[in-house]
This record gives C-alpha cells, sequence and structure tokens, in this order.
C-alpha cells in the first residue's frame, strides 16, 4: 500500500503542477466533441447555427492555431512571473504560485477549446458539417477570451509586492488556524523538564535520505502509539532540513516493536519547506520579500515598510494562539502518545524582525514603522508575550544608537510611524484631556 508520506508529495506534487488540469482540460475536450457529433441533427438547430463544409473548416482551423497561440501567450507570461518573483520577490513565493487556480483553468480551457476543434475538424465532410459543434467552439473561444483577459487583469493587480504579502499573509493564517486546531490541545509537559517518558528509547527511527520535514501525520503516529503501547517523540520540527540517518523518531516504551519503515511513512519529507504544516514559512517568505527590497541593489524602504504592515498582522494572529515549544498529545488516561516540538511567539517574532532590522537599520522609514510594529504588539498582546516585544524594542534602540550618529537624525529614527516617515506622532504618556 501506498505510504501516507508518498501521498502527501504527490497531493503536493498535483497541487504545483502546471499540466496535469490542462492535460483533463484537453481530454474533456475530446470527449465534448464526440458528444456534440451525436448530438447533432437530434434537434433543429436555428438557421444561423448552419454552415457550409468550408466555413466550418475554415472557423474549426482559426480556432485551432489560436489555441495554441493564446497557450503560448499565458505561458510567455508565466515565465515573466517566475523572472520577477526569483528577482524581486522571493523564489519562496512560487510553490504559491504554481496552485493558483485561475492559472490552471485558463490553461485548462485553451487545451479543451483545442481538442473540441480539432476533434470537429477532423468529421467536417462535405455533406456532413458539425453545425453545433462550430458554434460550441465559437462560444468555447469567448469564454477562453474572457477568462484570459480576467488572467491578465488579476496578475497585472497581484504581481505588485503588497498584492502578494496579502495572498501570503491569509494564506499563513488559514494555515495556523488549522494547525491550532488539530494540534491545540491542553500543555503537558514530558521529558527532561516535565513529567518521564515511558522509558528510555527503545527505537531509533532514522532517515533515510535528506530532505525537509514537510509534514507529519498526526493522527497516523497517534494511532500506531496505541497499537504498540508506545509513545513516539519527534526529534524535529516541521520545516528543519534533516541529513540522511538522522534521528526523527524516538519510540519509548511499548508493548510491541512498530515497523520502522511504516513510521517513516508518516513523515513527509522533500527538497524543501511547504506551507502545508509551517505557518512560519508564510512569515518566512514576507521577510524574504522585504529584505530583499531592502538590499543595495533594490533600494525600496517604502516596500519593506507595505510588507511590514502584513507581518504585523500576522504577528497579532500568531500572539492571540497559544502556541508551545513542545506539544504533548494523549490518550483519554492522560498516557504521552505523541510529543514534537513547536514554534512559540518568540520564535515568530524573531524571524518577523530580526533580518528587517539589520538590513533596513540605515533606512529611516523602516526603523519608524518597525518601532510602530513592535509598539502596536505592546498595546494589544497578552502580558506573556510582552517581555520578546520590549527585548526586541532594546535592539531596534542599539542598532540605531550604533547608525546614526547624527543626534536630529536619530531622534527622527526613534519616532514610532506606521507609514515610516509622514504619518508618526510620539506616543502619549497620558490619555489627552
Amino acid at each position: 500500500m501506498m505510504s501516507w508520506a508518498v501521498a502527501f508529495r504527490l497531493r503536493q506534487y498535483a497541487k504545483s503542477s502546471l499540466w496535469i488540469i490542462p492535460l483533463f482540460g484537453l481530454l474533456l475536450g475530446a470527449i465534448l466533441a464526440r458528444l456534440a457529433q451525436a448530438l447533432d441533427g437530434t434537434f433543429q438547430l436555428p438557421a444561423d447555427w448552419r454552415y457550409s463544409a468550408s466555413t466550418a473548416s475554415t472557423v474549426l482551423s482559426a480556432i485551432v492555431g489560436a489555441m495554441v497561440g493564446l497557450l503560448g501567450f499565458v505561458v510567455t507570461i508565466g515565465v515573466l512571473v517566475v523572472q520577477q518573483a526569483t528577482g524581486t520577490l522571493s523564489p519562496r513565493y512560487m510553490r504559491l504560485w504554481y496552485r493558483d487556480r485561475l492559472q490552471k483553468s485558463v490553461l485548462a480551457t485553451f487545451a479543451g477549446t483545442f481538442a473540441f476543434a480539432f476533434s470537429l475538424l477532423r468529421s467536417v465532410e462535405e455533406d456532413s458539417v458539425p453545425d453545433l459543434g462550430v458554434t460550441l467552439a465559437g462560444l468555447a473561444v469567448a469564454v477562453s477570451l474572457l477568462l484570459l483577459l480576467i488572467y491578465l487583469n488579476r496578475f497585472t493587480h497581484n504581481l505588485r509586492p503588497v498584492a502578494i504579502a496579502d495572498l501570503v499573509t491569509r494564506f499563513g493564517e488559514r494555515v495556523l488556524a488549522r494547525w491550532v486546531a488539530e494540534v491545540g490541545l491542553p500543555a503537558v509537559q514530558y521529558g527532561e523538564h516535565g513529567k518521564p517518558l515511558p522509558g528510555e528509547a527503545r527505537t531509533l527511527v532514522r532517515s533515510e535520505r535528506a530532505g525537509s520535514i514537510q509534514a507529519f501525520h498526526v493522527a497516523g503516529l497517534k494511532a500506531a502509539a496505541v497499537r504498540h503501547g508506545c509513545t513516539f517523540v519527534l526529534t524535529h520540527p516541521v520545516g528543519d532540513f534533516v541529513p540522511a540517518g538522522t534521528t526523527l523518531i524516538e519510540v519509548h516504551g511499548g508493548t510491541s516493536q512498530p515497523d520502522p519503515r511504516q513510521l517513516m511513512g508518516l513523515v513527509a519529507l522533500g527538497v524543501e519547506r511547504t506551507i502545508e504544516q509551517d505557518p512560519a514559512f508564510a512569515l518566512r517568505i514576507l521577510v524574504d520579500i522585504a529584505i530583499r527590497a531592502l538590499s543595495p541593489a533594490v533600494n525600496d524602504p517604502t516596500t519593506a515598510v507595505q510588507i511590514l504592515d502584513h507581518i504585523e498582522e500576522f504577528l497579532h494572529v500568531v500572539g492571540r494562539n497559544e502556541l508551545r515549544a513542545d506539544y504533548a498529545i494523549g490518550d483519554d488516561r492522560g498516557r504521552p502518545l505523541l510529543l514534537f516540538p513547536g514554534r512559540t511567539w518568540e520564535d515568530y517574532l524573531q524571524l518577523a524582525v530580526t533580518e528587517i532590522r539589520d538590513f533596513g537599520v540605515r533606512s529611516t522609514q523602516t526603523c519608524r514603522r518597525l518601532r510602530a510594529l513592535l509598539e502596536g504588539l505592546l498595546d494589544v498582546l497578552p502580558d506573556r508575550h510582552l517581555a520578546a516585544v520590549r527585548a526586541e524594542l532594546r535592539l531596534l534602540d542599539e542598532s540605531v544608537q550604533r547608525n546614526f550618529t547624527d543626534p536630529a537624525g536619530r531622534a527622527t529614527a526613534q519616532v514610532g510611524d506606521r507609514q515610516g516617515i509622514g504619518g508618526g506622532r510620539p506616543r502619549p504618556s497620558t490619555p489627552p484631556g
């Protein structure tokens, strides 16, 4: 039987593939052409829907050529998107762009219209013209052109960094909500600083190949732990790259010995991270776009400020959730079944601001927007998160002190401003009035 990890990788491949859906469109077009030929002549068509053999051949030939040309046009746009994303945005964003359903729908419609028209063209004869099919082919061309205009409009607007940041943020928030709902159980501490684990690790399950941990099957690991009466401890969080031979799972206790190959089939490894169980990957993409805008080659701090708007939104969502460094999932009697590391609020905050502070510390508006972000978090987050925010504010102050030697410039950079420059006001120490 196919393991869960293999099925996961196949799903990931299907989601990012640009040829599977168009292939279905191609097959569907050929099938619909046969259906149109079978229906032709079964009912009376309007006079405007009747064509001569030469007209039908000309129309269908033009449609076939047009669809091939439009397919090449869309592929060209895709190549330009890849160039822009890898050059000015983040190569990591491409994993989300490949999943765009509109792009796949456009390609599938073009391929289906091509197959439909080509199949009908082969059946045109002097005494037999597929009148219904020719009319439907014309309607398919109209639909294809409409989808093409929608596609061009969408990508013309959505290739701006701020639009991509909004898309990535919403994607990451959905993944975070789904992940918290799946593993957001009462905190139970086991191991070195908590309750003892049931015996020493009797089995170490090692990775057979190198790769990034893309996901693991929570329900499958729980069921295996129940079946063998043991506790599984995952040694690395989702997103870590592990060399071949690295210990991935420790098996503690148990009434029977689990098969290491079956356990490895519940952990998906790949060439790079995915966002499926890794909401921090969305934050990684946002930070990549911001620091690329701050690089000397681009020198666009305003884009970095706009990305910080969405980073702040994501941090607010993260800060409202109960995140832990370690998760423990147990049975009804409280016996631990599955333990695995997670990411804390401090991890997300450090990822969000450290590199932007390092690369943007010489930019006045970046420093001001970063300060406004941190001060805004102080206003809304629960007390347990505030120490980390204050520590980041101190690091920002120290960076500004080191890099702005002019007192006036230093004073300007130390004012929080949500617009970077032009919208900042000193925070009042007491409410007005």
